[in-house]
């Protein structure tokens, strides 16, 4: 906070001390250009910060459900349980997720094939392998103003819902999460209010879509921060970098299997709470040329 205080001060100071005269052009720019390279570095750390989270917070249940089965063994132990075998077997395979979470990285076979998603859709979708988040972009996948999905995003989507659906990423809930940049909504502002709500939107309308297409629809969370998580420095109109939807993978804290949901509930997307619930009057139509690129 006394770091960002200081840059602002600096700024301000810079463009009195121009207005009066007393600095030329060159020293100026010189300090604007320092002002806005420690304003980014300071955006890249609050990212990396929030990936950081997300990276303990699956260790932890990871940690959570290793612990459960340790008191489990313990239990089946002192009752003579002979299976022992089929216990070993299941701890080597916790010690190396353990390993792959401490390195803040999943499965070696299941980012081999996000990371072959990402090069067959390079335009929509990005993998990162040191932090395995995966990111989409929103110029490519919703319309500006809007939470309805691009037909180009479907097809991926798809595939990725394969990808979850797999042996090695099934044991994992999906936080879906959407980012604007700064641009204010305009066309939609009636149905959306601002751009937090426009990212919560779109992080439901990105989970029903996996849903649709198989995902089980108690493994998601989905949540949005609008403009208030930018990776780069907003211009006048924004920032292309800004308007994203993020997905991270933690494991399942709980057993999908031990509490059955009714027949159908996984096949039929179910809307989210926001996006079911909202009742808002209907936007009077313009065209998409009066709706900043959100």
């Amino acid at each position: 906070m006394k770091k960002r205080a200081w840059m602002t001060s600096g700024l301000i100071a810079g463009t009195a001390l121009l207005s009066a005269g007393c600095v030329n052009e060159k020293d100026y720019n010189n300090l604007l250009t320092a002002y806005k390279g420690q304003e980014q570095q300071l955006l890249t750390a609050q990212n990396e910060l929030s990936t950081a989270r997300a990276n303990e917070d699956r260790l932890r249940t990871q940690l959570a459900a290793t612990m459960a089965d340790l008191e489990e063994l313990q239990k089946r132990i002192a009752n003579g349980d002979v299976d022992i075998d089929a216990w070993i077997a299941k701890y080597d395979e916790l010690k190396k997720q353990l390993a792959s979470l401490e390195m803040n990285a999943l499965p070696a076979d299941l980012s081999g094939e996000l990371a072959a998603l990402e090069r067959e859709y390079p335009d929509i979708f990005e993998f990162d392998p040191k932090t395995g988040m995966l990111r989409f972009k929103n110029d490519f996948t919703f319309d500006p103003g809007s939470d309805q999905l691009k037909s180009g995003a479907t097809a991926v989507l798809a595939k990725l819902a394969d990808i979850l659906n797999g042996n090695s990423a099934s044991k994992f809930e999906v936080k879906v999460v959407g980012h604007t940049d700064n641009t204010p909504v305009v066309r939609t502002k009636a149905k959306f209010g601002n751009n937090l709500m426009l990212s919560v939107f779109r992080s439901a309308s990105m989970r029903n879509a996996l849903v649709k297409d198989g995902v089980s629809a108690r493994r998601f969370q989905i949540a949005g921060y609008g403009e208030y998580r930018p990776v780069v420095v907003n211009g006048s109109t924004g920032a292309v970098e800004n308007r994203r939807v993020e997905l991270f993978l933690t494991p399942l804290a709980f057993d999908l299997s031990a509490d059955s949901p009714s027949a159908g509930e996984d096949r039929t997307p179910a809307e989210a709470p926001v996006a079911s619930k909202a009742k808002a009057p209907k936007a009077a139509p313009v065209t998409a040329d009066d709706e900043p690129t959100k």
